[in-house]
Parts: structure tokens; sequence; C-alpha cells
């Protein structure tokens, strides 16, 4: 409106300036209105076109986030502050505005010239303190894997994000960021979503059920016999549970529940616990986890997760099924849609060396842009858990013996509060799992796995009682060997860790491994082994079955380390046969002090003669057979003496 009052107002002007003596206006005049009328319109078009512009970005909403989101049920809006101080005055625009026509030029430029564009230029539009995590989401989604790798990183390495800053990545990052994220060291947690909200269920509807449900739905035939006891087991229970419910009271629940409950008391968490064992064996064959996928359990799996926050049995249980499912690259992002990765992060900063390797395992199976080896159930990484830039030289595989277990075995030795002050002092340093803590520490360059079976002295307290030939030591060496490879090991330098029973294993597999051509490169790259009281001869243990209540049905692995068993003797021949050529270095540790074996027993359960294999040097310890492979800490003997033949065997790969 002003701008045509003033133009009538110059018409007026101009007509009444002088006498009319011609008809027509002077050209010099019509220039004048021409450049005045068309500067005020230019002007007035370019404050418009920037209010219209400023307007739109207030209002803009990210749309990729939307895209990203529209599954969940809230929305990221990227807001503009209203802070005045953030502003720089029209300086500031014009220079954003000089970046974007900047921009645009490169960008024809190189499409004309077929040249690539700098991404970074795309980062002009934002604000300064957003350019960053722009940037390195972009990169983190980059075709380039070391670029998107190195994204990852800094990511994760940047601790002054704002929460806003953090919720946007979370929101916005694709799968494979969100997994790497989760495999950083000290990573920020708000970097992930919350597990998604799982329907409510009826109040009289217990979570056993469902469980007892999905374990329905699962097939029942042509099973492996442990899967078929496991479930069959869980089932009794749950129906047992079932009837408790109903009215009455309930006993003489066989392996499962030995102890009478009314209908006041039922052992939910018991029942829960013998499902999810039975979920853990289905969980092992690749077709029940698309079916355990299928009918929901992972949504069922997050609930129970959830509210058994004050069970650490279960919750490892679960963990150990993801894990497990997570081996199946199809099942992955499921397994990211139902909010594990979050979990399973947050795990992984335990203070439980068993919680957070588990944790470990199951994200190291998701990380398929860093991880080229898969770990199977049983096999643990315990260096390095997290992403690292720190190449790995060589493996250090630890092996368990009986009633040992991947993680307690290789424990600092306890502390006796009463007899050692001291120790008990330093109690907050004390090693849950010394080759996790000391070992990984002077030798970061090696990738440190444990391994773990099942064991027992009788089979009175076996767990899957069915088919004894599986608990035999050749069984075992083929499950462990096809597990090892598909962990890679064999694939670098390799030094073998093994106690008592786990010793026989070892020995075992290298002479399966030395005649089967596919697994060569294990046998190849072994550098050396340590035995902790490894029974190469037999154990006393055996002999003392028939005295000892809880050994009166000796198990399969009891009566193989009789003493001068004729398959220890066989297996000890062709061990050390193809060892001398191979010329592996061996050290073996002997225990000279009796152990107690409950309250009726009292000896040495591998003597030296036995504990002699014959080749490499043989070390007596003052210890029992418990503790020959606990060092009281990292400055003792035992474990300075196993740290210098480790660093002495590889030490071309170790650089010393």
């Amino acid at each position: 409106m002003s701008v045509a009052a003033y133009c009538i107002f110059c018409y007026r002007q101009i007509g009444t300036s002088g006498p009319a003596t011609k008809t027509h206006l002077p050209w010099s005049d019509i220039r004048k209105i021409a450049k005045v009328t068309g500067s005020l319109i230019l002007g007035g078009f370019v404050f418009i076109t920037y209010e219209v512009l400023s307007l739109k970005k207030l209002l803009q909403i990210d749309t990729q986030a939307i895209h990203h989101e529209k599954l969940k049920s809230f929305v990221y809006v990227r807001t503009a502050s209203l802070n005045p101080s953030e502003y720089q005055g029209i300086t500031y625009q014009a220079r954003k505005e000089i970046h974007k026509a900047v921009r645009k030029i490169l960008e024809t430029e190189a499409k004309i010239f077929r040249r690539p564009f700098n991404e970074q230029f795309g980062t002009f539009d934002g604000e300064d303190h957003e350019c960053a995590l722009w940037l390195l989401l972009k990169k983190s989604r980059s075709e380039d894997k070391e670029v998107r790798l190195q994204a990852v990183q800094d990511l994760a390495n940047n601790s002054h994000w704002h929460d806003y800053q953090y919720g946007t990545v979370a929101q916005t990052c694709d799968q494979r960021t969100a997994i790497g994220l989760a495999r950083s060291k000290d990573v920020d947690l708000r970097f992930f979503l919350p597990p998604p909200p799982v329907p409510k269920i009826k109040s009289d509807y217990p979570i056993e059920d469902e469980l007892r449900v999905l374990l329905v739905s699962l097939p029942q035939t042509g099973l492996d016999p442990c899967v078929q006891y496991f479930t069959s087991l869980a089932l009794r229970e749950s129906s047992q549970t079932l009837a408790a419910q109903r009215g009455g009271l309930w006993c003489f629940g066989g392996n499962g529940l030995p102890y009478c409950e009314t209908l006041g008391k039922v052992p939910s968490e018991t029942v829960e616990l013998f499902c999810l064992q039975a979920l853990v064996q289905h969980s092992k064959v690749s077709s029940h986890c698309d079916k355990i996928e299928a009918k929901g359990g992972l949504q069922l799996l997050q609930r129970i997760y959830q509210q058994r926050k004050d069970s650490a049995k279960i919750q490892r249980n679960i963990i150990r099924i993801i894990g497990n499912m997570a081996l199946d690259e199809r099942l992955h992002s499921s397994i990211v849609r139902a909010g594990w990765v979050s979990v399973l992060a947050e795990v992984m900063k335990s203070p439980h060396v068993i919680q957070s390797s588990h944790a470990s395992r199951a994200l190291a199976n998701l990380d398929r842009d860093m991880v080229k080896e898969k770990y199977p159930d049983g096999v643990y990484v315990l260096h390095p858990q997290y992403r690292s830039s720190q190449p790995i030289r060589a493996d250090i595989l630890f092996v368990h013996g009986l009633l040992g277990a991947a993680f307690k075995t290789w424990r600092q030795q306890d502390i006796d509060r009463r007899s050692d002050k001291k120790a008990s002092e330093g109690e907050e340093d004390y090693s849950q799992c010394w080759p996790k803590t000391w070992l990984a520490s002077d030798c970061p360059a090696l990738r440190i796995i444990s391994v773990e079976y099942d064991t027992h002295l009788s089979d009175w307290k076996a767990k899957c009682p069915v088919e004894a030939h599986r608990k035999s030591i050749a069984y075992r060496s083929n499950e462990l060997l096809d597990k090892l490879r598909a962990a890679g090991i064999g694939d670098r330098p390799l030094v073998w860790v093994s106690h008592s029973m786990g010793g026989l294993l070892v020995k075992k597999m290298l002479v399966d491994a030395s005649k089967n051509p596919e697994m060569d490169k294990i046998v190849n790259n072994t550098r050396g082994i340590i035995f902790y009281s490894v029974p190469h001869h037999g154990s006393q243990l055996a002999e003392y079955s028939i005295n000892a209540r809880y050994l009166l049905f000796p198990s399969v692995e009891v009566k193989e380390l009789s003493k001068d068993s004729p398959a220890l003797k066989e297996l000890n021949d062709d061990f050390l046969s193809f060892a001398k050529d191979k010329k592996f270095s061996v050290l073996s540790f002997a225990e000279t002090l009796p152990t107690h074996i409950g309250s009726m027993i009292k000896l040495h359960v591998v003597p030296l003669e036995s504990a002699n294999l014959g080749i490499g040097d043989l070390i007596p310890v003052d210890v029992n057979h418990l503790n020959i492979c606990k060092p009281k800490k990292k400055d003792a003997f035992l474990y300075q003496r196993t740290l210098k033949f480790i660093q002495d065997v590889l030490a071309q790969e170790l650089g010393d």
C-alpha cells in the first residue's frame, strides 16, 4: 500500500509542476519514476522473502527424524532457541546466506564436472554448535568403513553434547551406529533410546504362563535330547505351579522343585528359571530362534528382564538367549527394535564380570561392522570387550576343569580376613577374573577368551542326565572345536591355559585337530600350553567315588579320570607323539597341598607324578588343587611365571 501511494504522489507532483505544454511525459521523468518504483518494489520483495524464509525455518520439522521414528510414540522436532543472545544480528544472517549460495554453486560445479562434492558444505545451514553432530551422523552412514568407524568413535568420545543432542543421535542414528556406540568404552547411555513400552497383561495372567505358551509353540519333535529334557522339565514345573494356584499342596517335583509349597507361596521365579533354561537350549537352534522372534519372544523377554531386576540369574539367562539369537544376522533388526541395544550397553558397565561378559558376547555377535568372528554359546571374550584401535596380535584361550566355570575358575584366590588383614584392607582391588584384569592390562594386544561347559562329579546333579556320552572328553572335544573355529581360534598365534580336566580336553582337541585338515590352523598356530594340575595319568578322585555320598553314581567325567586309565594313556601317547614334532612350549604347575572335598575327604587330587606330562617345565607350588590357578595377588609367583611364559612364547607377536 505504501509503495502504491508513493507512486500516485509522484505522478501528481509531476502533473502539477508546470503548464501542460505537451501531452506526453518526458523520457527523463519516466526513467525517474521507474528507478524509484523499481527499487522500492525490489527492496520490499527481498524483505518479504527474508521474513518468509526465517518463519519457515522456525517452523521446520526434521522429516528424517519423523521417518525414522514413525513407529515410535514420539517424534523429535528441531526447535529454535528463544534466547536472543544466540542470534548474531544481520551480519550473522548474511554470512549464512552467503554460505548457502556458495554451497549451491559448488554443488552445481560438482555435477557439471562430475567431481565429488565436499560433504562439509552440507552443514553450513545449521547452527554452529550442531554442525559437528550432524556431520558425524552423516559420516556414520558412509559407505567407507574407515570413515564410518571413525565417526562412531568420535561420537562416543565427545562428552560435551547437550541432552537434546544425545536425543537427536538416539533417534536418527541407524542400527549399525547404535551397536557401535554400545560397544564403545565409557559411552554415555543417553545415546540410546529406552526399550519401547510393552503391552500390559492381565493381572491374573502370570509371566510363567506366557513362557509356557511360548515353549509349547516351539517345535517339539526331532529335537536334541537335552532340548527335549529341559522343555519337558519346564512344562512339568509350570503345570505344578498352575495346579498350586488352583488350590492344594504340591511337592515331589522331581529335579525341578525339590520342596513343598502351598497356595500362598508359589516360587514363580524358580519356574521362570526353568522355562528360561529351556529357551536357552532352544536358542541354540537357528530355526527355533526364528520361531521365538515370530511369537513375540523378544518383547516377552524384555518384560521379564525389566520386572526381574532383582534376579541376576534370570537376567543372565535372558541375555544369554539374546546372544544366541544374535548369531543369526537376519534377527539383528528385530533385536534392535525390541530395545535390547540400550539394555546391553547398560549391562556392559556392570562391575560383575559374568553379567558384563554375557552382554559383551551378545553385542559382539551383533557388531558385524567391526567383528568378523561369531561367539557361540559358552565362548566368552574377556578382552577386548569394547571396540578398540589396538590390533590383536595373538589369542589366549582359558579352559576350566571339573566343576569349574569360564569366570570363577580364574578368579583371584579368596581372601581370608582373619589371617590376612592387609589383603582384607585392599579387598576393593580383588579380581573376579584375573585374565580379564591383570593379563589384559599387561598384554593389551591379546584377545583373551574363556570357554564354559557343564561338568559334574555325580550323575545325581547332572543338568541333562540323558545321553551320557555327551559328557565324555571325546564328545566335548568335537563340540568345542567347532565353536572355537567359529570364534576365529587358529587365525592367530595361540596359547592354551588349562586347569585340571580342562588340560585333558586341550590335549584331545589338539590331537583331533591334527587329524582334521579343516582344523590344521589351530595346531599350526599353537605356540604354547600351560597346565595347572592336569591329571595326565589319572586322579585319585575317582578312587574315592564309592566312599563319598555324593559320588555314589560317579559321572562320566570322574570315570575318565581313573588312575592309569587306558584311555588317558592312549591320549597322552598320541599327544606327545606330535607335540614333540611341533615343538610346543609347555609349562606345568603341580599342587603339593591336599584339598578338602566335602567334610569327609582330604586328598591330593592330582599327585605330582600325574601332573608330569613328560615334556616342558614342571613347577611344584604349595597350594591345593582349587587354588593352583588362583594367584593370591598380581605380584605372586603363580601369575608372574604365567605372564613370563606367555610373553616369551609370543615375544615376536608382542614386540618384546
